[in-house]
């Protein structure tokens, strides 16, 4: 692997293609620069409309991701070429996710607030799993991400600390820092060397989000803008 100044790492992100976003392509990518990130997922849900966008404009590493509701909780695809659809079962998420080479990601697992796939899922998923969210900065209880923490550990996945932005002021807020890489599985070996940094975020983002969610039933749609 590279021996050059390590990547910062960002894997969970959303645009304002996410309902519950407020931010837009463009202000991602000035967010990740002001903010230091080198290299980021898109993660919308259920759509990698933002994620082709960010990749098209941005001078740094983008991933394209998708945060899928599966049938069993929410599983993130990264790397991918095409959207996978909601509501498949768990299995069947990650098979299309590897079908495009991609890898498997857990989002805020145990976070008893959000839609994760909680840790009886975890543990019954972790032989088609390779990455675990084991600092969510939008998981509201320590206590929570210190269970994915433990199963991770448990397990042996890669574990790895995510902003989940919704907006523009919490990219960054929390990343991976980890060498560079050349391929998918480069990148996996490189997230296990990593290093968590940062810190959660105010509870109070949760409030950007139904924002997002009510402008978007009034009537609101993204553009690229």
């Amino acid at each position: 692997m590279s021996e050059e100044r390590p990547l910062r790492i960002d894997l969970h992100t959303h645009t304002h293609y996410s309902p519950d976003g407020i931010t837009s392509p463009q202000r991602l990518v000035q967010a990740c620069v002001r903010k230091g990130i080198t290299c980021v997922a898109v993660t919308d849900h259920n759509t990698i409309h933002g994620a082709l966008a960010v990749k098209e404009i941005a001078p740094f590493r983008v991933i394209v991701g998708e945060e899928i509701r599966s049938a069993e909780g929410e599983i993130i695809g990264l790397f991918l070429s095409e959207e996978v659809p909601p509501g498949l079962s768990a299995q069947d998420t990650i098979e299309r996710i590897r079908s495009q080479g991609g890898l498997v990601s857990l989002p805020h697992p145990t976070d008893r607030f959000r839609g994760g796939v909680g840790a009886e899922g975890l543990a019954h998923l972790a032989p088609l799993v390779d990455i675990v969210e084991v600092m969510n900065a939008r998981t509201t209880l320590g206590r929570d991400n210190d269970e994915a923490a433990r199963l991770a550990g448990e397990h042996g996945l890669v574990a790895v600390a995510v902003s989940d932005a919704h907006s523009p002021w919490e990219i960054g807020r929390v990343y991976v820092e980890a060498p560079d890489y050349e391929g998918v599985q480069e990148f996996l070996e490189a997230l296990r060397w990593g290093t968590l940094v940062g810190r959660p975020s105010s509870s109070l983002v949760h409030l950007l989000s139904r924002y997002a969610w009510l402008r978007r039933k009034l009537g609101w749609r993204p553009t690229d803008a």
